[in-house]
């Protein structure tokens, strides 16, 4: 169920619409709705990408600065001609998402995040045939080092 359907849900629940009915209406058990209406607080100050169903505790707003960036650079690249590689497209993940951590202030070392981003074939395999509308969060995801 894509974010967009769950706020339209959480909104005709505020409007005053029973959890029985939103449950008719959209073809889903009542205990999904009763879910998505128990995390209407996280799933409205979301804003996620395109196409972007589940909402990560570990994704962050220097995520969605990464991903946009990035769309940005391979738009570029692919007007220019330039071939992208699984390779090259992980590469400037990684710098983008380097260059974004450093310029984002941290009050002490403990706050540092301390993860890496893991590249996921498939979503690149998406990028390079073009379909930037696909979210990068498919493509490019974040794990935590323990």
């Amino acid at each position: 169920m894509s974010i967009e359907l769950k706020r339209e849900i959480i909104e005709k629940h505020e409007q005053g619409v029973r959890v029985v009915d939103l449950s008719k209406q959209y073809g889903r058990s009542t205990s999904m709705i009763c879910s998505v209406l128990k995390r209407k607080e996280s799933i409205k100050s979301v804003t996620p990408a395109k196409g972007l169903t589940i909402i990560s505790k570990l994704r962050t707003t220097l995520h969605e600065n990464m991903e946009k960036l990035l769309i940005v650079w391979v738009t570029e690249k692919q007007l220019q001609g330039d071939t992208l590689t699984q390779t090259i497209i992980c590469e400037k993940a990684r710098a983008i998402y380097g260059d974004l951590l450093k310029q984002t202030p941290q009050t002490s070392i403990d706050e540092a995040p301390k993860s890496h981003l893991k590249p996921a074939g498939a979503g690149l395999r998406i990028l390079k045939r073009g379909a930037v509308f696909t979210p990068l969060s498919d493509m490019v995801r974040q794990q935590v080092q323990i």
